[in-house]
Protein backbone atom coordinates (compact mmCIF):
# COMPACT_ATOMS: atom_id res chain seq x y z
CA UNK A 1 0.00 0.00 0.00
CA UNK A 2 1.45 3.39 -0.95
CA UNK A 3 1.68 6.19 1.58
CA UNK A 4 -0.98 8.83 1.12
CA UNK A 5 0.35 12.36 0.59
CA UNK A 6 -1.96 13.65 3.35
CA UNK A 7 -0.34 11.49 6.03
CA UNK A 8 2.14 13.10 8.44
CA UNK A 9 5.83 12.48 7.87
CA UNK A 10 7.66 10.19 10.27
CA UNK A 11 11.15 10.88 11.57
CA UNK A 12 11.76 7.15 12.01
CA UNK A 13 12.07 5.08 8.85
CA UNK A 14 9.76 2.11 8.33
CA UNK A 15 12.87 -0.11 8.14
CA UNK A 16 13.99 0.91 11.63
CA UNK A 17 10.48 0.58 13.02
CA UNK A 18 10.01 -2.91 11.55
CA UNK A 19 13.44 -3.94 12.86
CA UNK A 20 12.12 -3.04 16.32
CA UNK A 21 8.91 -4.98 15.59
CA UNK A 22 10.91 -8.09 14.64
CA UNK A 23 13.17 -7.86 17.70
CA UNK A 24 10.24 -7.10 20.00
CA UNK A 25 8.53 -10.28 18.80
CA UNK A 26 11.67 -12.25 19.73
CA UNK A 27 11.75 -10.51 23.10
CA UNK A 28 8.01 -11.13 23.71
CA UNK A 29 8.54 -14.86 23.11
CA UNK A 30 10.71 -15.04 26.21
CA UNK A 31 9.38 -16.70 29.35
CA UNK A 32 9.95 -15.87 32.99
CA UNK A 33 13.10 -17.18 34.66
CA UNK A 34 12.46 -20.81 35.67
CA UNK A 35 15.81 -21.58 37.28
CA UNK A 36 17.47 -18.38 38.53
CA UNK A 37 20.40 -20.22 40.13
CA UNK A 38 21.15 -22.41 37.14
CA UNK A 39 24.84 -22.94 36.73
CA UNK A 40 24.43 -25.67 34.19
CA UNK A 41 25.29 -25.69 30.55
CA UNK A 42 22.39 -24.65 28.28
CA UNK A 43 22.53 -27.96 26.46
CA UNK A 44 22.25 -29.80 29.82
CA UNK A 45 18.98 -28.08 30.70
CA UNK A 46 17.33 -28.68 27.33
CA UNK A 47 18.08 -25.11 26.18
CA UNK A 48 15.26 -23.80 28.41
CA UNK A 49 17.33 -20.82 29.52
CA UNK A 50 17.44 -19.53 25.93
CA UNK A 51 13.71 -18.76 26.19
CA UNK A 52 13.94 -17.08 29.59
CA UNK A 53 13.60 -13.34 29.97
CA UNK A 54 16.78 -12.35 31.77
CA UNK A 55 18.27 -8.91 32.41
CA UNK A 56 21.38 -9.90 30.44
CA UNK A 57 19.29 -11.21 27.53
CA UNK A 58 21.01 -10.43 24.20
CA UNK A 59 17.72 -9.54 22.46
CA UNK A 60 16.88 -7.06 25.25
CA UNK A 61 20.39 -5.62 25.03
CA UNK A 62 20.20 -5.29 21.25
CA UNK A 63 16.78 -3.61 21.36
CA UNK A 64 17.82 -1.28 24.18
CA UNK A 65 20.96 -0.27 22.32
CA UNK A 66 19.13 0.21 19.03
CA UNK A 67 16.43 2.41 20.60
CA UNK A 68 19.02 4.36 22.61
CA UNK A 69 20.97 5.05 19.38
CA UNK A 70 17.94 6.56 17.63
CA UNK A 71 17.90 10.33 17.58
CA UNK A 72 15.41 12.15 19.79
CA UNK A 73 12.87 12.71 16.99
CA UNK A 74 12.96 9.03 16.08
CA UNK A 75 12.42 8.03 19.72
CA UNK A 76 9.50 10.45 20.01
CA UNK A 77 7.93 9.02 16.85
CA UNK A 78 8.45 5.50 18.17
CA UNK A 79 6.57 6.27 21.39
CA UNK A 80 3.83 8.14 19.52
CA UNK A 81 3.49 5.22 17.07
CA UNK A 82 3.15 2.82 19.99
CA UNK A 83 0.40 4.96 21.52
CA UNK A 84 -1.34 5.25 18.15
CA UNK A 85 -1.20 1.48 17.68
CA UNK A 86 -2.67 0.75 21.09
CA UNK A 87 -5.57 3.10 20.40
CA UNK A 88 -4.64 6.20 22.39
CA UNK A 89 -5.55 8.33 19.39
CA UNK A 90 -5.92 8.14 15.66
CA UNK A 91 -3.98 9.31 12.65
CA UNK A 92 -6.01 12.55 12.53
CA UNK A 93 -4.58 13.66 15.88
CA UNK A 94 -1.01 12.49 15.22
CA UNK A 95 0.37 15.96 15.97
CA UNK A 96 -1.16 15.90 19.46
CA UNK A 97 0.08 12.34 20.13
CA UNK A 98 3.55 13.28 18.97
CA UNK A 99 3.55 16.49 21.03
CA UNK A 100 2.61 14.50 24.15
CA UNK A 101 5.39 11.99 23.39
CA UNK A 102 7.83 14.90 23.03
CA UNK A 103 6.73 16.32 26.41
CA UNK A 104 7.19 12.91 28.05
CA UNK A 105 10.51 12.13 26.35
CA UNK A 106 13.38 11.16 28.64
CA UNK A 107 16.39 8.84 28.66
CA UNK A 108 14.27 5.80 29.56
CA UNK A 109 12.51 5.37 26.20
CA UNK A 110 13.86 1.85 25.66
CA UNK A 111 12.91 0.67 29.16
CA UNK A 112 9.45 2.21 28.79
CA UNK A 113 8.81 0.55 25.42
CA UNK A 114 10.24 -2.84 26.43
CA UNK A 115 7.87 -2.82 29.39
CA UNK A 116 4.91 -2.94 26.99
CA UNK A 117 3.78 -6.54 26.43
CA UNK A 118 2.27 -5.82 23.00
CA UNK A 119 4.93 -3.43 21.68
CA UNK A 120 5.33 -5.25 18.34
CA UNK A 121 1.57 -5.41 17.76
CA UNK A 122 1.09 -1.73 18.61
CA UNK A 123 3.90 -0.62 16.30
CA UNK A 124 2.72 -2.82 13.45
CA UNK A 125 -0.85 -1.51 13.79
CA UNK A 126 0.35 2.12 13.77
CA UNK A 127 2.66 1.59 10.82
CA UNK A 128 -0.24 0.12 8.84
CA UNK A 129 -2.16 3.36 9.47
CA UNK A 130 0.74 5.16 7.80
CA UNK A 131 0.43 2.85 4.81
CA UNK A 132 3.43 0.64 5.62
CA UNK A 133 3.57 -3.12 5.90
CA UNK A 134 6.29 -5.54 6.93
CA UNK A 135 6.26 -6.99 3.39
CA UNK A 136 7.38 -3.60 2.07
CA UNK A 137 10.58 -3.68 4.10
CA UNK A 138 11.07 -7.41 4.68
CA UNK A 139 13.65 -7.83 1.94
CA UNK A 140 15.72 -4.99 3.41
CA UNK A 141 15.66 -6.48 6.90
CA UNK A 142 16.21 -10.18 6.32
Amino acid sequence: MAKSPSLPNLSISPEKAYFIVAKARQFDAKDGVTDPESGSNASDDGMRSVLEDRQDDPVRAELTSFIHDLNEDEQIDLVALTWLGRGDGDIENWDELRAEAARAHNKRTAAYLLGMPLLADHLEEALSKFGHSSEDVESDLF
